[in-house]
């Protein structure tokens, strides 16, 4: 019985104890929100100029999801007022949301990293070069 006591006790210690690994980036957040969004810049019907950085329900990467956890902000795509709250109110699924436009499922996931590594690649190149 001490056993499994114990056994609980460092389950409860190791569970309440992990590391926030959890990428934040406020930069990339404002520059994704500075972006057309995706399914009014493929050529469906421009709703709202306001955009938000959606994060991905099924990140690309599978990191950082869990119970009542949004993805990492490597995670996000620009969608307009309209589109975001389509998303999560009619659809609740971004697969099924973007099938419905005709997209592939995986759009989002697929645009979330390309554009990560694009604004990862200008940060790193960053310089005060006029060419």
């Amino acid at each position: 019985m001490m056993r499994i006591i114990h056994l609980l006790m460092l389950r409860k210690k190791y569970l309440f104890n992990l590391p926030n690994k959890r990428y934040k980036d406020e930069s990339h957040l404002k520059w994704i929100r500075t972006l057309p969004c995706l399914l009014c810049k493929a050529g469906f019907y421009s709703h709202s100029k306001q955009v938000q950085a959606h994060h991905l329900l099924k990140p690309y990467d599978g990191e950082g999801r869990g119970m009542g956890m949004r993805s990492t902000d490597r995670n996000v795509i620009p969608l307009c007022l309209h589109h975001h709250a389509q998303l999560h109110t009619k659809f609740g699924n971004e697969f099924k949301f973007f099938e419905s436009f005709g997209l592939p499922a995986d759009f989002g996931q697929v645009w979330a990293k390309k554009l990560f590594e694009k604004k990862r690649f200008e940060d790193e190149t960053d310089d005060d070069l006029p060419f």
